[in-house]
């Protein structure tokens, strides 16, 4: 297996508890990639990108057409006698392009550079969806860690408000240090309910990208390959990030464009042959007795045409200046999509190794403010710290573990975003599993080198799954314990 299958494969290194049955990300990825509606609307625009290229190349193949016609004659001139009382007639023709001033096979090579620059898209689209999957997993992993603190904290002020009027009523503390107490556990208790909604968006987010509400999350892999520097990545990035290579050849049919639009203005020749035929149904000659007139006629053509263009109005003109403004604005928005990507890639490396560095920092904070509880609860034992040193001790605590759930998510989600950014969080670099990846090079091949009028494929049925049966997601948690008031 190859260092980038690693991504999605391994055992994971664990950033949070690792319960016994759960969805992991792999999991995650895979529903989204089968089951998302902008991924498959994508995948759907796409194949009909690829048919621009059999639209061009129609210009260039021969075309035929016939008519038929049938006519009453019921009012005829006096001096026509040998007008027909009506007629029927059909007619055909066959036209193949011998020379179209390059505008076909400029036209052709612009579309299928268009494909190329599709295909690019998708594969964003895919880095782009995957960035958000892994964002609301590692979402509703912190929210779920974030819940659990705050119900653990609130569980720990209930148990200090009650020991705190013990020690009230006998008068070893004052109403200040209860009414600090309570305080405190009122202001938790808001803090769960803010943490239990913010778990419940997390889930509804989850939802609609991945298909199905989360089970129990398992920590996510750790991210193979990452950059040694910010330049490193942006190397790689230059060469591989999807949106680049879809402005670069974007940039190249424009500037194709061009030379399809100078055709205007040259010789076209073709080749035709064309015929007809009229039956006048016995009614040619129907005003002279004894008239014998042939009753048919038929004639047929076959030549070569020059069309030469002399003068358009100049509109030739203005469609190649309009060819390279457009060529020049594509130029433009090359280079906008280079800069965009240079500066997500360094920002995206910066969030990734700061929040490693948060990671670290709050692991050896979270030690402290255990350590440091401890202690000012034994210093309070013994008359030297108040209630307001231990409530604060206890909120450094909880922020400390907090900030370490939220610097690992962070952690996570930058690294991927970076991974993206440099090309390498396509499907074709996580080795999912649940089937044949979408390949979209093999529409265009099916599609390219067809020219019958006729063919076409069966109506489309949706192929994501609908979230309207989900149930509304929920943040259930333990009962609190009700504290005992003391007035």
């Amino acid at each position: 297996m190859s260092k980038r299958n690693l991504l999605l494969s391994a055992v994971a290194i664990a950033t949070f508890s690792t319960p016994a049955q759960a969805d992991t990300l792999r999991e995650a990825l895979a529903s989204a990639y089968q089951t998302n509606p902008t991924l498959s609307g994508a995948q759907a625009q796409q194949r009909a990108t690829d048919e621009n290229v059999v639209i061009a190349k129609a210009d260039g193949r021969p075309n035929s057409g016939t008519s038929f016609s049938y006519q009453e004659n019921f009012l005829r001139n006096a001096n026509s006698f040998t007008a027909p009382l009506r007629q029927a007639s059909a007619g055909g023709e066959i036209n193949i392009p011998v020379y179209s001033g390059g505008r076909v096979k400029y036209a052709v090579r612009s579309a299928e550079t268009r494909v190329a620059a599709g295909q690019y898209d998708l594969r964003a689209t895919e880095a782009s969806l995957f960035s958000n999957v892994v964002a609301v997993y590692m979402d509703v992993m912190r929210d779920e860690a974030v819940v659990e603190l705050n119900r653990a904290n609130v569980g720990v002020l209930s148990v200090n408000l009650e020991a705190t009027g013990d020690r009230f009523e006998i008068g070893d503390l004052t109403r200040t240090d209860v009414a600090q107490s309570e305080a405190r556990l009122e202001i938790a208790k808001g803090e769960l309910e803010t943490a239990r909604s913010n778990l419940i968006s997390s889930k509804e987010n989850y939802i609609a990208l991945v298909g199905h509400a989360p089970g129990e999350l398992e920590p996510p892999p750790p991210l193979p390959n990452m950059p040694a520097t910010p330049d490193e990545a942006v190397e790689i990035a230059l060469q591989f990030n999807p949106d680049l290579l879809a402005a670069k050849e974007r940039s190249e049919a424009a500037e194709i464009d061009i030379k399809t639009a100078r055709g205007a203005v040259k010789p076209t020749v073709e080749a035709f042959v064309q015929g007809s035929y009229v039956n006048f149904l016995d009614t040619l000659g129907g005003n002279i007795p004894g008239a014998d007139l042939v009753q048919e006629q038929s004639d047929a053509q076959a030549g070569v045409r020059l069309s030469v263009p002399i003068y358009q109005g100049g509109r030739p003109a203005a469609q190649v200046r309009q060819a390279q403004a457009r060529s020049s604005q594509a130029y433009e928005q090359l280079i906008e999509v280079e800069r965009s990507v240079i500066a997500q890639t360094r920002a995206a490396y910066s969030s990734w190794r700061a929040s490693e560095r948060v990671i670290q920092s709050s692991e050896r904070a979270v030690a402290a403010g255990a350590l440091s509880l401890e202690g000012v609860r034994a210093e309070n034992s013994v008359g030297n710290r108040t209630i307001l040193d231990i409530l604060n001790a206890e909120q450094e605590l909880l922020n400390a573990q907090v900030q370490l759930v939220t610097a690992r998510r962070n952690s996570y989600v930058a690294g991927f975003t970076l991974l993206a950014a440099m090309g390498r969080a396509e499907a074709r670099d996580l080795g999912l599993d649940g089937g044949v990846l979408y390949d979209p090079q093999v529409n265009y091949d099916r599609v390219k080198g067809q020219f019958y009028d006729f063919q076409s494929d069966p109506n489309p049925e949706p192929q994501a799954t609908r979230t309207v049966n989900t149930t509304a997601q929920t943040a259930d948690v333990a009962p609190l314990p009700e504290p005992t008031g003391r007035e």
